[in-house]
């Protein structure tokens, strides 16, 4: 499997995580360089977390974003993102760029709809939320020691650049935690 462990795994939640987060900061060399990405990680449920970033290279420059998996926005450059939505009960999937923006609503994998425009910020991003299918994951929950997250992987062998992960962990309810990585 793609996050390190198998179903029935109680790290397995914190394994996804920690994989989407890992990829959005090392994304496909044609998205951007290794740890050039500003990401943020929000966990808001024992299962439930979104990652945003500023990259958005479905956003060509024409009337229609690319599209990816299954006519999503989730496209191989962001392959880890769409091998969560595909172990998720539901994903939302937002794209924007210069005021411009997509998003799309996915069961598993599958749209539920196609990308929809909005009204989106300056800039460029991208952000992902996942409710994660308790059915598959059984008793695996996001673990609570967010500063102890792997958001490099075993192939980063340099950790310099001009980005950072931040990671806030929303589920205490009076005040969220939070823990940067460089």
């Amino acid at each position: 499997m793609y996050f390190g462990v198998g179903p029935g795994d109680r790290r397995l939640a914190t394994k996804v995580v920690c994989a989407v987060a890992c990829h959005a900061f090392h994304p496909a060399a044609r998205v951007a360089g290794s740890h050039v990405p500003h990401v943020v990680v929000d966990i808001t449920a024992d299962l439930v977390f979104s990652v945003t970033d500023d990259q958005a290279e479905t956003l060509t420059g024409q009337d229609v974003p690319r599209l990816g998996y299954e006519n999503s926005l989730l496209t191989a450059d962001r392959w880890l993102s769409a091998a969560a939505a595909a172990v998720s009960s539901q994903t939302h999937v937002e794209v924007w760029r210069d005021g411009q923006g997509f998003r799309q609503a996915l069961a598993g994998l599958q749209p539920s709809e196609p990308p929809a425009r909005f009204l989106a910020p300056a800039g460029a991003g991208t952000r992902v939320a996942y409710v994660l299918d308790p059915a598959f994951f059984g008793p695996a929950v996001i673990t609570n020691d967010i500063a102890a997250l792997d958001v490099h992987g075993p192939y980063c062998a340099d950790a310099v650049g001009p980005g950072e992960v931040v990671v806030r962990d929303h589920r205490n309810g009076i005040r969220s935690a939070e823990h940067r990585y460089v």
